[in-house]
């Protein structure tokens, strides 16, 4: 191991993140009861220029009115070139601070990109007195943003995760896609011919190297990477086919754009039983090896050694936290106090009745 010890952001579970409209606050209130890992009400793409003041305001209340529970509330501000950011951060944060856990910032080309939102925050969190710190969520979307991923992925100690963006990534780099997510039919491989003169495509994953480049910042940084959206959310084998694809990468979970993917995104991300099992028999197996001096041992057929203790606890640990989350319940919004009952009406009505049977 090297002698730079990387230290892991406050752990957060993250298998599923659920993308809400700010200008859609008919949404909201099942947002906040979802299954949802973490929730982030949109200020940015899913809302039309001429609506983002109003948008705005409807996630200061949505956040104040009610209960996200703990650790999972997040806002997409609007993009360092815009001129929509600057309010974004102030009022939302201003009005409603102290019960977001994270900013997320889209589009970010540079460190100083984070270095601009960080003052901001800091300010707005000194001058409220506010005792939480704000975390930040990082979305690299741009060629930019991919080539400097690195100063990026170290800029900030509010920095917790890194997501890839793909449809911004796709236009940024001139890709020729249309698609949000998953495969692209052009984007394939030919076999030989054989005897009889067939040949067989198979398709490539368009967006392995971005992932996996994104993983590796993320990692070497302790932050969390997350992969982005799969836009048709009708089609549930492709969602399920990109997750199980950015999960081996090392992604720790996937956008949600539509509640039917949260159910999915929380299985994906969770290591099965089996895989559970297994992991808890090579630590039983390598504990066994180590007190008859041995540093590998075969198990099923196979090699283990030092580095498979490793691996394993990343399952176990990752079982845990799945585990000890607790069921969301119905969202709790803040009760109106209701006008005093007047009780004098009451007695008159009584009087009355008592005068019409002495008569």
């Amino acid at each position: 191991m090297s002698f730079t010890i990387v230290e892991e952001v406050t752990p957060r579970l993250n298998r599923s993140e659920l993308a809400v409209p700010g200008s859609s606050p008919r949404f909201f209130e099942k947002a906040a009861a979802g299954d949802a890992d973490i929730v982030f009400l949109d200020l940015e793409d899913a809302v039309a220029p001429d609506d983002k003041p109003q948008a705005r305001k409807n996630v200061i209340q949505a956040i104040n009115d009610l209960d996200w529970g703990e650790g999972r509330l997040s806002v997409r501000i609007n993009g360092l070139d815009t001129h929509y950011m600057y309010r974004d951060v102030v009022d939302v944060v201003e009005q409603a601070g102290a019960k977001i856990d994270l900013i997320m910032v889209p589009k970010v080309g540079t460190a100083a990109d984070i270095y601009a939102i960080d003052m901001l925050l800091t300010q707005i969190e000194q001058a409220k007195g506010f005792k939480n710190r704000i975390g930040l969520e990082v979305i690299i979307e741009t060629a930019l943003g991919m080539q400097n991923i690195n100063e990026i992925a170290a800029a900030s100690p509010r920095l917790e995760s890194l997501h890839f963006g793909v449809a911004d990534y796709a236009a940024s780099t001139k890709a020729r896609t249309t698609n949000i997510g998953g495969p692209n039919a052009d984007y394939l491989v030919l076999t030989d011919a054989d005897a009889e003169g067939n040949r067989e495509s198979h398709w490539g994953d368009m967006w392995h190297y971005a992932i996996a480049r994104m993983v590796v910042a993320a990692r070497a940084n302790g932050l969390r990477p997350i992969d982005g959206p799969f836009g048709d959310f009708s089609d549930a084998a492709g969602y399920r086919a990109q997750a199980l694809r950015a999960a081996v990468l090392g992604c720790e979970g996937k956008w949600a754009i539509h509640p039917s993917q949260v159910t999915l995104a929380n299985e994906l991300f969770s290591p099965s039983p089996a895989e559970v099992a297994k992991a808890r028999r090579i630590l039983k197996a390598m504990k066994e090896a180590q007190r008859a001096g041995q540093g590998a041992v075969a198990l099923d057929g196979r090699l283990i050694d030092i580095a498979s203790i490793r691996q394993a606890q990343v399952l176990v640990k990752k079982a845990r936290e799945v585990g000890a989350r607790k069921p969301r319940l119905a969202p709790v919004k803040k009760a109106a106090k209701k006008p005093a009952k007047n009780k004098k009406p009451a007695k008159k009505k009584a009087a009355k009745k008592t005068a019409k049977a002495r008569r």
